[in-house]
């Protein structure tokens, strides 16, 4: 099946000069690009050379009468999950790709920040890229099938993970989950439960994700813990 190819509106770096880094963001079920991109005047604050691009998911959302989905979830059964990450994810790794040769950039100046599906993606795709991506935010997600990724791993970036603790969609458990695993699998982690906030992105959080993301995509990377 040929991979759909994924668009979305973007931001180029509001130095007005040629872009250092890049920033993708992946929109969570039933919304789209124009959902996520609205983050780039802020993130530029801290990241004035950075590109910002946020694309459509591949498909129409089958439980809204707008918008995109990285893959159904009328059927939410761990295996139609894990297929359906699966088939989006080459669609995603293309773009990714793709975006990096655009700017001239190496993966390692490219982050991801994913909500809700978006972060599920993310989780799911970057560490089984051939080349590591500087980082991956990923507010209000979950790690999908944990128990694959220690034999699939090719590398792993460093994770900044934020969720809501009164999230009605995605339970914060998935939170601590994905955390735990990651960590038994040397990735590095940090991660942060938001007292009272639901399924969204608080100004604390990404306040937290464009710290993170300065470090990794201008500073150099995490400092080592001593």
């Amino acid at each position: 099946m040929a991979l759909k190819e994924l668009d979305g509106p973007r931001a180029e770096p509001a130095s007005g000069g040629p872009a250092k880094s890049l920033v993708i963001f992946l929109h969570g079920l039933g919304a789209d690009g124009n959902d996520l991109i609205g983050l780039a005047p802020l993130l530029s604050q801290v990241l004035p050379d950075t590109a910002f691009v946020s694309p459509n998911a591949p498909d129409p959302c089958d439980m809204a009468p707008s918008g995109y989905q990285w893959f159904s979830l009328q059927d939410r059964s761990s295996g139609q999950v894990l297929s359906g990450v699966q088939a989006a994810a080459p669609q995603l790794e293309a773009f990714i790709a793709r975006e990096a040769e655009h700017y001239g950039l190496s993966l390692g100046s490219v982050a991801l920040v994913g909500f809700s599906q978006g972060t599920m993606m993310s989780l799911y795709v970057a560490p089984r890229l051939a080349e590591t991506v500087a980082g991956v935010v990923g507010y209000s997600g979950a790690l999908v099938a944990p128990e694959r990724l220690p034999q699939e791993i090719k590398v792993r970036p460093p994770i900044l993970l934020i969720h809501g603790d009164a999230d009605p969609v995605v339970p914060s458990a998935a939170l601590t989950a994905a955390t735990q695993a990651l960590l038994s699998m040397q990735f590095k982690v940090m991660s942060d439960l938001r007292p009272g906030l639901g399924h969204s992105i608080d100004e604390e959080g990404l306040s937290l994700g464009a710290a993170f993301l300065r470090q990794v995509l201008v500073e150099g990377g995490l400092p080592e813990k001593t």
